[in-house]
């Protein structure tokens, strides 16, 4: 494949270090990037840090470049503004390049020369409930991060940490315990996490009628809080979970098989992969033996009451509660022995904990804590913080069963993209099989571009009618396009039309230039998308990509056009399809031949 970048590095470099003494300049020190939407140009160099080196003004720099550069072939124009010159590159090359598209791949073009293992921890859901549409947000974002860092050359490991004993476990066994009556999901004809859900709230709600009784009588909220016989009872039974009594591990091992099998449907729907699967409970002990190792160093500190802390407060966070007055393990516990097992397990260079801006603080915490304790690669634990998703009316409140449930959601996202395809005459004359199968990726696309094209640290508010429109900014309408090249390519042979890739010659108009741009720039995207931890960077690139594609279609024939401008334009159909698809791919979303 062509690359413009180095060309004009190469260039460069050679005219500056023959227009001024001592130069010693090398293409590396050249920054050249792709020149903005609303300036003419493909490429721009910015002169500034060559001004500093050569100790001569960007202008004087620019005018020698442009002196010495403009007779080259591949230059149409050169435009210098202030510090940044501007290089239009010249049709016939745009051609070559588009030509050269067929004997390469862009997975050459995006490896990076110095590859790490980097673990991704996400879903990491509790075993109390389903997982709803905070849990997708995240999901999304895990999945989607793990495809482009894997696509750039890193070794990726997906981890799920599930989260399968503490307090809120137990509220749900207790109210089965107490109102469940022998009832299973077979019996219900519910999924398990759905089931134990309802427990959750039935507790919940149960709980707050007891506080608000304790407070009529006139205690505290706070104390009332604490008092509450329900939640005496759960803290007593979290215990007994401790200590591994018989009937509350028999309670406990019913449900979160449940539970977990509810969960690997959700994620069977979604298309979602681990590498591992990690469960707190077989993990959690081993962050309470180094807290008490730490407790006999003096790393950390005990109050009156038994419970283990660890002062902060001398760069500004808290004392910090590693376990409870009954020995009891909080969720820094278990972070703290995880993260330990993780790195003896992989010797790891990055480990991503993908977890909502929430609990920004508690990984502040918890880099701090293990650095005190002597884990100097604590560093390499980075918190991938992301927004919430809201839905219009507010906050998800899975204690009071105000969520939007994951499985519900992807049933209706089915629903409606059945309803809008079928309306607008988009499965006709398909198999019902096929139509199965392309109602659900439409869903899903529907689904997961509508998360996934906004920025992860910004907020979500999630309509859905919004996300499956044929014509705006969805995953369907990108869906679409691909599906269209399809069919030129389908009609193509229908028609006899003779394919042939091997010599493309034609005057390219701009909106083609354009297309080339793109797909020439692409892998100039994923890396962006990786350095920045950001699928937004690609779903908006691709949608852009079929927008221009569509505005390309609808103002000038293809089939119809003569031969060699035909095979041109068929090449670049067929290269913007293979971009689409790759950058869908790397979202998690399917490409349909058929739509």
């Amino acid at each position: 494949m062509i690359n413009f970048e180095q060309n004009l590095k190469n260039d460069i470099a050679q005219i500056i270090n023959k227009q001024f003494d001592n130069a010693n300049l090398t293409p590396d020190e050249i920054i050249i990037n792709q020149t903005r939407k609303d300036i003419k140009g493909d490429f721009s160099v910015i002169l500034f840090p060559l001004a500093k080196k050569l100790k001569t003004s960007p202008q004087q720099i620019g005018q020698k470049i442009i002196e010495n550069l403009q007779n080259k072939p591949y230059i149409e124009n050169l435009d210098l503004i202030k510090g940044f010159l501007n290089i239009t590159i010249a049709p016939q090359y745009w051609i070559n390049f588009l030509s050269t598209l067929e004997q390469s791949t862009i997975s050459e073009y995006v490896k990076q020369p110095n590859p790490q293992k980097i673990l991704i921890e996400f879903s990491s859901p509790n075993t109390n409930k389903p997982q709803h549409l905070g849990h997708i947000r995240n999901n999304l974002l895990g999945d989607s991060l793990s495809r482009i860092l894997k696509q750039i050359g890193h070794q990726v490991i997906r981890l799920n940490l599930i989260n399968d004993r503490g307090i809120h476990i137990c509220k749900s066994m207790l109210a089965w315990k107490k109102w469940g009556n022998g009832i299973t999901p077979d019996k219900a004809g519910k999924k398990g996490d759905h089931l134990v859900g309802d427990f959750y709230v039935m507790f919940e709600q149960n709980y707050k009628k007891q506080v608000q009784e304790l407070i009529a009588q006139g205690i505290p909220k706070e104390e009332a809080e604490k008092k509450a016989p329900l939640i005496q009872e759960a803290q007593e039974m979290l215990r007994k979970w401790e200590q591994g009594d018989p009937e509350v591990l028999k309670i406990w091992k019913m449900m979160n098989q449940w539970v977990i099998k509810g969960f690997e449907q959700t994620y069977r729907e979604l298309g979602i992969e681990f590498d591992k699967i990690y469960f707190e409970s077989e993990t959690y002990q081993l962050g309470k033996k180094i807290i008490l190792e730490q407790l006999k160093k003096g790393t950390v500190k005990q109050n009156p009451d038994g419970s283990i802390y660890i002062d902060l407060t001398d760069i500004g966070l808290d004392k910090k509660i590693l376990l409870r007055s009954d020995g009891t393990s909080v969720y820094i516990t278990q972070d703290i022995g995880n993260a330990i097992l993780r790195y003896n397990e992989f010797n790891f260079d990055l480990h991503y904990y993908v977890v909502a801006d929430e609990q920004i603080y508690h990984f502040k915490v918890l880099r701090e804590t293990l650095k005190r304790f002597g884990y100097d690669w604590a560093d390499k634990l980075i918190h991938f913080s992301y927004g919430m998703v809201e839905l219009p009316e507010g906050k998800m409140k899975s204690r009071e069963g105000k969520v939007v449930d994951a499985d519900d959601l992807i049933e209706e996202m089915y629903k409606t993209a059945e309803e809008i395809s079928q309306k607008q005459g988009k499965l006709e004359g398909l198999k019902p099989a096929e139509k199965q199968q392309i109602i659900k990726q439409i869903g899903l696309a529907a689904l997961k571009f509508y998360i996934l094209n906004v920025d992860p640290k910004r907020k979500v508010l999630f309509k859905p009618e919004e996300s499956i429109d044929f014509q705006g900014k969805t995953g369907p309408f990108v869906q679409y396009t691909y599906a269209r090249i399809q069919s030129i390519f389908r009609k193509a042979r229908e028609n006899g039309i003779d394919i042939d890739f091997s010599s493309v010659q034609a005057e390219l108009n701009d909106k083609e230039i354009d297309l080339i741009k793109a797909i020439y720039f692409y892998p100039q995207v994923i890396i962006n998308a990786a350095q920045e931890m950001n699928p937004s960077i690609i779903a908006n690139f691709v949608y852009e990509l079929a927008k221009d594609f569509n505005s390309f279609y609808h103002d000038y024939p293809i089939l119809k056009a003569q031969p060699d401008v035909r095979n041109m334009r068929l090449l670049l159909s067929d290269q913007t399809a293979k971009v689409i698809k790759h950058a869908l791919n790397l979202l998690g979303i399917e490409a349909p031949e058929r739509m």
